[in-house]
């Protein structure tokens, strides 16, 4: 495996940027976060941030990527589509040719134009599940696994606690009514007609706050498991529902957006036995961050509170973008000064089995595929730490890849 560029350390990779087709201007690298900082997605996109300006400090002290200073650039966009097109063209102008947007209303807008541009967009855990087609989305690259990948993971998590037969097993799957909670659905409908596995779901409207009502009625299903789709304070509305009805923690499996925050506000005791799919490993033990404490926070040049170091959505960051900077380095390094999307793309399509140095699922990003690989695996709470229950895995990749395909070959047509 490729060392990173901060030796013997690493990070993890979700993250994505738009290029420029002019090369980037100036001496420094630059990436554009134009993020929700206001509003709907303020549970995660502080820790996001936090963690790629401390990556990027750390690898300037040692002198930048080949030489050249990172710059992170994050301008909030309020989860708004409008305001982030506007970000996207105001970085543009500044020399930015690489974007992450960490939103699926605003990544789905700007999309058509990176495109245009011949920019680079990264877009982990949101936007267009599709976009792994690296055919068709050729400047995108949805680092890590799409919901589809990561649910079809969490149906082979369990089905190997079924001793590999899950006819007659009933899975209920809770989410908030909308675009985010519905999509793993075709998915898990074909995996249930394959598997033979009883499906039922359960839509909450949104916000989320009052799920009494759909505790009940699963209750009622008694689900051998149940497969959460929730979002931050979602989740702690679940479990109290869950005690309430009776319903053994055991048997939930939540998508990757849950914390520690999340686990303090359920109680760290409650929350024992609840399982998260995850492409990133969780704790501060891990070298990279190691340093950042020690060259950072221990020197009072830390980019934000400390605190934050303790949450899986630091990691996610810290491997978002030592996704990024492992890219840039290898086009630098390969193709030469000045940057350019193609440059980028060529960077990123080079990436083989690359991991951060155990942060993350191993990616392999390939011309045809910019997700790296859809790679998941189930994390326990055992009351005090998150400790692994499978290998990391992608399953059913035939019936995820045809999904994908159906709706790239939609988008190739119509552009929509």
């Amino acid at each position: 495996m490729k060392r990173m560029l901060l030796s013997g350390v690493a990070a993890f990779a979700l993250a994505l940027c738009g290029v420029q087709a002019h090369a980037q201007a100036g001496n420094s690298v630059k990436f554009g976060l134009c993020y929700d900082l206001s509003k709907a997605y303020t549970f995660v996109t502080p820790q996001i941030v936090q963690a790629a300006k401390d990556y990027a400090a750390i690898l300037n002290a040692k002198g930048g990527i080949e030489g050249h200073p990172i710059e992170i650039i994050a301008q909030d966009h309020g989860n708004e589509p409008q305001r982030g097109l506007e970000c996207y063209e105001k970085l543009k102008r500044e020399g930015v040719i690489m974007f992450d947007m960490l939103s699926t209303p605003v990544s789905r807008a700007v999309l058509p134009r990176v495109m245009e541009d011949k920019n680079i967009l990264l877009q982990s855990f949101v936007g267009r599940g599709d976009a792994v087609d690296g055919e068709v989305f050729k400047q995108i690259f949805p680092i890590g696994p799409t919901y589809w990948g990561q649910v079809a993971n969490d149906i082979a998590y369990i089905k190997t606690q079924h001793k590999g037969n899950l006819k007659g097993v009933k899975i209920g799957f809770i989410y908030p009514d909308y675009s985010f909670g519905q999509e793993p659905i075709p998915i898990l409908k074909t995996l249930a007609a394959k598997e033979g596995f009883e499906l039922s779901l359960f839509p909450n409207p949104m916000p989320g706050r009052d799920q009494a009502a759909v505790w009940t009625q699963i209750r009622r299903f008694d689900p051998a498991w149940v497969i959460s789709w929730n979002l931050s304070a979602m989740h702690v509305v679940a479990a109290k529902e869950m005690k309430r009805n009776g319903i053994p923690m055991e048997k939930l499996i939540v998508v990757n957006w849950l914390n520690e925050v999340d686990i303090n506000n359920i109680g760290a005791a409650e929350a024992k036995g609840l399982k998260r799919g995850t492409n990133v490993v969780g704790g501060k033990n891990h070298a990279v961050i190691q340093q950042i404490m020690k060259e950072l926070y221990g020197t009072g040049k830390g980019n934000g509170d400390v605190k934050n170091l303790d949450d899986i959505y630091y990691n996610t960051g810290l491997a978002m973008y030592s996704v990024m900077f492992e890219a840039t380095r290898a086009a630098i390094k390969k193709d030469g000064w000045p940057l350019n999307g193609a440059k980028i793309k060529a960077g990123m399509e080079s990436l083989r089995n690359f991991d951060a140095n155990g942060l993350m699922s191993p990616v392999t990003v390939t011309a045809k595929d910019h997700g790296g690989g859809g790679k998941t695996r189930i994390d326990m709470w055992d009351g005090t730490k998150w400790v692994p229950q499978s290998d990391w895995i992608s399953a059913y990749a035939d019936e995820v890849d045809k999904v994908v395909k159906e709706q790239s070959a939609e988008f190739a047509k119509t552009g929509k």
